[in-house]
């Protein structure tokens, strides 16, 4: 099965929402290593935040598509001299088949040839040690840079631990030539 990946427009909407929520809540993302059921109840996202993310310049989520079902997504926005990389998600019933290494290479890609980035940056909670380790083996590296958790912001979840907090991870992806 061959998997393909394109920028995401506003009719994948209601399926990368789909897919980001099962890999991240509930029972179904238990299915998979990246839940974080354990941390966090509620929502990881919605209608309104994916779809504040397509279109503006700057900013696109790839999505990732095995014989046309959606299977893993993650959002890129250029900031300047580096790219942020999240809501990265991979369908909890084909993680650990090679498909969130694939999706992180385009987007590590896509960042350095279309927008010269020098660095590829994200933030992880700090609990996922699992996730990290999984980054750090794909040559990001941790910063020690630390920002708080959207406590009583339901939008990003509603925590089960009072300790969350994220850091920030960096690649450098050198410039593209011209």
């Amino acid at each position: 099965m061959t998997l393909s990946l394109r920028i995401a427009d506003p009719s994948d909407v209601p399926a990368i929402v789909s897919l980001v929520e099962s890999a991240y809540r509930g029972e179904a993302s238990r299915a998979g290593w990246t839940t974080e059921a354990d941390l966090l109840d509620g929502q990881r996202t919605d209608a309104d935040q994916v779809s504040g993310l397509l279109g503006p310049g700057g900013s696109v989520v790839l999505l990732a598509e095995r014989d046309g079902a959606p299977v893993a997504c993650c959002h890129l926005e250029h900031r300047g001299d580096h790219a942020y990389f999240g809501m990265f998600a991979v369908d909890p019933r084909a993680q650990a088949g090679g498909i969130g290494r694939a999706v992180l290479a385009e987007a590590e890609r896509f960042a350095r040839a279309e927008w010269s980035v020098s660095q590829l940056r994200m933030t992880v909670i700090t609990a996922r040690e699992d996730l990290i380790a999984w980054y750090e083996r794909r040559g990001y590296r941790r910063t020690g840079e630390h920002s708080p958790f959207p406590y009583g912001d339901e939008r990003f979840g509603i925590p089960r631990r009072d300790d969350l907090a994220f850091e920030t991870l960096v690649k450098p992806l050198g410039v593209a030539a011209d």
